[in-house]
């Protein structure tokens, strides 16, 4: 049975190639995981994703590994920065196809409620008069029986064939077309009607509303995730406020998946800002540190975390939330100087 897992299929190659290289360091030595975690001062859950192409090493590690093997540093870390710049590009197209299938997702919601609207139900008839005015033959009445009824109207435009009056004057038609102005009259009446009737029945649709539905639906509260947002990817452990104070590493949110936003050197050693997007955190990190120096990170007025630079010469603070790396502040305060920060 193979000692090392095969590597992802969408590793960069660089990112394989400098992996490739641990492992031959790792078995050169003759070493286990939990020896190399020992003498190197990383947990071993760390170095099984190290070895295993899950998550990039920092600096400090592989400086560590080095040391503990006899291999050259300076060409581990050679490897190690191109690897670190393969692994930030690999992160960029994971952003931008996240992006991608964020924007599709919204635009398929929206089109849900962008749908054409359903053709509106016909008028009612109107009455007989104001279909008369409106220029609509009515129906005439049935006449009873027995009972002769009213001649019935001429159609529109035919002469009409009344006898004339005892003066000799002719009747005026009974049956001629309605005029412009009261047929305009008309349908102005029944936009009115229409609109006042939908008025009133959204009026009692309200004034049926159970008054205690608001009060007996639970209060959410604002959550880190929007609602319909995309799922976290697999790995990736927390969002947001859910990151704060956790280890960044443990929820999947360093590596190819963080970037660095601002730093500072002091001295030998360089403060850097970790930001990882798709987690919606950062925290602060230190390599070539002495040990008792100290290294925080805060954002936003939030409490600060922070973390003591040990035997390792590198370390690396829990995370807080934040929207960028320009909202978030490190510091590290040597032992004998006073604390220096990013911003």
């Amino acid at each position: 049975m193979p000692r090392w897992k095969a590597l992802p299929e969408e590793l960069d190659p660089e990112v394989e190639e400098f992996t490739d290289a641990l492992r031959m360091l790792v078995d050169r030595g003759g070493l286990g995981i939990a020896a190399v975690a020992d003498r190197t001062g990383y947990s071993r859950t760390s170095w099984e994703r190290y070895l295993n192409g899950r998550l990039l090493p920092p600096k400090g590690a592989v400086i560590a590994l080095a040391e503990v093997t006899g291999a050259d540093p300076l060409h581990l870390t050679t490897l190690w920065e191109l690897a670190e710049r393969a692994w930030s590009r690999s992160e960029m197209r994971h952003d931008l196809t996240i992006e991608a299938m964020r924007v599709s997702q919204a635009r398929q919601e929206l089109g849900e409620f962008t749908a054409p609207p359903a053709a509106p139900p016909a008028p009612p008839a109107l009455p007989g008069p104001y279909a008369a005015a409106a220029g609509i033959a009515a129906a005439p009445p049935a006449a009873s029986a027995g009972t002769p009824g009213p001649p019935p109207a001429a159609p529109p435009g035919a002469a009409s064939t009344a006898a004339p009056g005892p003066d000799g004057d002719a009747p005026a038609p009974r049956g001629g077309p309605a005029s412009p102005g009261r047929a305009h009259r008309a349908v102005t009446f029944l936009a009115g009607a229409v609109g006042a009737l939908l008025i009133a029945g959204a009026a009692v649709l309200l004034a049926q509303a159970d008054p205690e539905d608001e009060a007996r639906a639970p209060d959410r509260g604002p959550s880190s995730r929007a609602v319909g947002a995309s799922p976290l990817p697999d790995g990736v452990g927390c969002h947001g406020p859910d990151c704060a104070g956790e280890d960044p590493e443990t929820m999947g949110c360093g590596g190819r998946r963080a970037v660095t936003g601002r730093s500072v050197t002091v001295g030998e050693a360089l403060l850097e800002v970790r930001f990882s997007e798709v987690c919606g955190a950062a925290w602060a990190r230190v390599t070539g540190a002495a040990a008792g120096d100290r290294v925080t990170v805060s954002a936003g007025g939030g409490p600060a975390r922070g973390a003591e630079v040990g035997r390792d010469p590198d370390a690396y603070t829990p995370m807080v939330a934040g929207r960028s790396a320009e909202d978030v502040k490190a510091c590290v305060t040597p032992v004998k100087s006073r604390p220096v920060c990013t911003r």
